[in-house]
C-alpha cells in the first residue's frame, strides 16, 4: 500500500499545508517555524515509515509522526492562549490533530501486529 493512498497521510498534509497558508503573516518566525515543521513532520514521518522495509520501522515512524501530532497539538494551543491563532481556526487544528493521533495509534497497533 502507499501512503499517498492512506487518509491519515492525507489529512495532515492538508493540515500542513493550511498551517503553512494562514501563518505566513504571523510575525513570530521561530513559532511559526516550530508550528510548520512540526505539522510537516508528521506526513514525511508516515511517508519515511512506508518507504522502509519492515512493519517494525513502519510502526516506528508512525510512532514518530504520532508525536509531532501532539507536539502539534500542543503548539496550536499555545498560540491560541499567545493570540497568534484565532481561536476557531487554531481549535479545529488541535481537534484534527488529536484526530491524526488517534488514527496513527490505530494503525501502530496493526503494524506491530503484523
Amino acid at each position: 500500500m502507499s501512503y499517498e493512498n492512506l487518509e491519515v497521510w492525507k489529512r495532515s498534509a492538508r493540515l500542513s499545508a493550511t498551517l503553512y497558508q494562514q501563518t505566513k503573516a504571523l510575525r513570530d518566525f521561530g513559532f511559526r517555524d516550530q508550528l510548520t515543521r512540526s505539522g510537516l513532520s508528521i506526513p514525511s514521518d508516515i511517508a519515511e515509515g512506508y518507504e522502509r522495509d519492515s512493519e517494525k520501522e513502519i510502526a516506528r515512524f508512525l510512532a514518530y509522526a504520532k508525536g509531532s501530532a501532539g507536539e502539534l497539538r500542543t503548539q496550536i494551543l499555545i498560540g491560541i492562549e499567545a493570540g497568534y491563532i484565532e481561536k476557531p481556526d487554531g481549535q479545529q487544528w488541535a481537534d484534527e490533530a488529536l484526530q491524526l493521533g488517534r488514527m496513527l495509534g490505530a494503525l501502530i497497533q496493526r503494524h506491530r501486529r503484523e
